[in-house]
């Protein structure tokens, strides 16, 4: 089974301010362990949104649409991720809440 954890965007990373050494530190012993454990499929940061673009079809079968970044109305945008591929739920689970928390409000969100 494959699990997805989203780091949500903050405004420090829509402004394209890199993380603490700390963290990143954290985060690379992490993924470490995730890559020992053979559950490891991708991790990366992503650009702010403002480097992004978004591809809408305005009506089916219609011309697709592409809309420069940044995306302020969205309400969730996304700076990072961590992609797994465990046994069960409960597994994934177990290594989302050993993730480093990027925000030091919460973990990550599992999806």
């Amino acid at each position: 089974m494959r699990f997805m954890m989203i780091v949500k965007a903050t405004t420090d990373s829509e402004a394209g301010v890199m993380p603490s050494q700390e963290l990143l530190d954290a985060m690379l012993r992490y993924n470490e362990e995730l890559a020992k454990a053979g559950v490891l499929l991708a991790a990366d940061g992503l650009q702010p949104s403002s480097s992004g673009i978004r591809i809408s079809y305005p009506e089916p079968g219609g011309k697709p649409k592409v809309v420069d970044g940044p995306f302020t109305e969205a309400k969730e945008i996304i700076a990072g991720f961590t992609l797994i591929e465990v046994k069960s739920r409960e597994e994934a689970i177990e290594w989302a809440m050993r993730m480093p928390d990027p925000h030091g409000e919460g973990k990550a969100r599992l999806n």
